[in-house]
């Protein structure tokens, strides 16, 4: 299972290798039958199958729990060695106390029982015999299968990216231009004394496209890239992961599932927008140019916006110190003295983007953009979205919020003048895909119970593990549990709904509002529990490392 699942990650994303079996096994007669009516199947019956369901239903993830009958079975037969039992008697619905045994986990890698005849190795049995004797140990078990998620992860992002940048390409009608006359232009952007916070705008112009440039716009599985332009990108992908700190929450992974929210949230766009230029099968003509995109805003008619957001949430905590921006501002870091504010945030865009300036991504940046005026909406792109992640200081929420209302309130005098349709549009556009970036910056709050709570822990232990190590004085335990009811009140639910009221992501933001009122309900339940929890697991992780030597 964990082979089959951390394959599927590479074209999956990430949580795909987190799916797991739990399964369970008793033996005895069944009967069989085919039960009638308009869902015909074929089925299993009796006492076995219900003791076997509850093998299942009282036993682990990623383990297969075993009957005293079958454990019986397998001694007979000699192979006592695959079993192990349990240490305390499980009660068993319907069944009362009930001792029942784990089979025993093999390390090595699946290979077909006839791989080992034919190369003489023996049998599976003998197999067995030398399972134990791998000198490999449990950390060294983890550490490995850490470094092979890292570049599953990595393969993931590059095809997630290469398939936006073939229809970037594929938007020019194929053809990657040289860029050497916008050396200038880059060198320009960054340098001029500002901040990136102070590049913030709150209406970023999108492109507009005609009918000829319509019909010079390629199929993306007509498009090649160039062989250097796809070493490049994984380049700097793999690079980007390294500059990751191996923070709890604030990591690579993280960044990974920010970017599978982004590109599903802009995939559900595409697919409830049939006009936005992106639809092959719809010809250029019957398309109404002026508002190409129609209620997506425009976000969706230009493939270099796409490619932008998804990149951001690439590289938005590129760097991450591990703890919010307050206390790099009380320590006085050198960030903090140079950002004053969205200290985390700035310091990504920066590092993110001298990187990608280097000469040795020349011809992926000569995918991205080919013009001055595509390079300036990159960088704005790219600005706009990560600095949206800042979701903590209140002086830019206010702005947000005020931003929104501006875009999206009914008074539209004007709504009938190109120029100022063109303008509300892009100002609408601009604000949803900040919104955009931030509900994916937390959509682990949206999805299932199992992913929030996962991603909830690893939140928990970065800001308790700050604590502890003097880099936070008040203590996340003492008030995790009702911070967490009040940011899904005050924040998580507001979000989700105001995705739902701006009418682009279709059945996505009803899907988000759900989960987050689910996960709010649950969180209420079980989350005094689930902090001390969260201590407990702390401070045992903390004992054992002390003690290694």
């Amino acid at each position: 299972m964990k082979d089959v699942t951390r394959k599927l990650e590479v074209s999956l994303g990430p949580d795909t290798s987190d799916l797991d079996l739990r399964t369970g096994i008793h033996s005895g007669q069944v009967t069989a039958g085919v039960l009638r009516g308009q869902r015909s199947r074929f089925q299993l019956f009796g006492d076995t199958m219900n003791t076997a369901g509850r093998m299942e239903s009282s036993g682990e993830r990623g383990r297969i729990q075993i009957s005293q009958v079958t454990a019986d079975l397998l001694m007979e037969a000699g192979l006592a060695r695959w079993v192990i039992p349990r240490s305390t008697r499980m009660f068993v619905k319907g069944k009362g106390k009930m001792q029942t045994y784990w089979l025993r986990k093999s390390n090595r890698s699946t290979t077909p029982k006839s791989a080992y005849l034919k190369s003489g190795m023996g049998t599976l049995d003998e197999e067995a015999e030398t399972e134990g004797s791998s000198e490999r140990t449990e950390d060294d078990a983890d550490e490995m299968e850490e470094l092979s998620k890292t570049e599953r992860l990595v393969e993931w992002n590059v095809e997630v990216l290469a398939s936006l940048l073939e229809q970037i390409v594929g938007s020019r009608g194929g053809v990657v231009n040289q860029i050497q006359t916008l050396s200038k232009a880059e060198n320009s952007i960054g340098t001029s004394g500002t901040t990136v916070l102070e590049e913030f705008t709150p209406v970023i112009p999108l492109k507009r496209f005609d009918a000829e440039e319509l019909e010079h716009r390629q199929r993306t599985a007509d498009v090649d890239v160039g062989e250097e332009a796809k070493y490049q990108l994984k380049h700097y992908v793999s690079t980007i992961s390294a500059m990751y700190p191996d923070n709890a929450f604030h990591n690579f992974e993280h960044a990974s599932h920010v970017t599978a929210s982004v590109k599903k949230l802009l995939a559900r766009i595409v697919n409830i927008d049939e006009r936005n230029g992106l639809a092959a099968s719809i010809p250029s003509d019957s398309m109404d140019l002026v508002d190409l995109a129609g209620h997506s805003y425009g976000i969706t008619s230009d493939p270099l916006t796409q490619f932008t957001v998804v990149f951001s949430a690439l590289i938005h905590d590129v760097d991450h110190p591990g703890v919010p921006n307050t206390q790099l501002v009380k320590e006085k870091s050198r960030w903090a003295q140079l950002y004053k504010k969205s200290i985390a945030e700035q310091k990504s865009v920066d590092i993110a983007w001298d990187m990608l300036m280097s000469d040795e991504y020349a011809a992926l940046r000569a995918c991205i953009y080919e013009t001055e005026d595509e390079l300036r909406r990159f960088r704005q792109l790219v600005v706009n979205t990560v600095m949206a992640t800042d979701i903590v200081d209140k002086e830019l929420q206010a702005l947000r919020k005020s931003r929104w209302e501006t875009a999206f309130s009914n008074g539209d005098s004007a709504a009938g003048q190109l120029d100022f349709k063109v303008e509300s549009e892009d100002r609408k556009a601009t604000i949803v895909i900040e919104h955009l970036i931030q509900a994916s910056d937390v959509s682990h709050t949206m999805q299932h119970w199992y992913i929030y709570k996962k991603w909830n822990e690893r939140f928990f232990m970065e800001c308790y593990g700050a604590y502890r190590g003097g880099r936070a004085e008040s203590d996340p335990s003492k008030n995790w549990y009702q911070g967490e009811v009040g940011f899904f009140d005050f924040y998580v639910i507001p979000l989700a709904k105001k995705l739902q009221s701006c009418g682009v992501f279709g059945v996505s933001s009803q899907e988000y509002l759900n989960y987050a009122t689910a996960n709010r309900d649950e969180w209420v339940r079980e989350g005094e529990a689930l902090v001390e929890q969260y201590v407990a697991k702390f401070n045992a992780q903390k004992t054992s490392s002390d003690s290694s030597p």
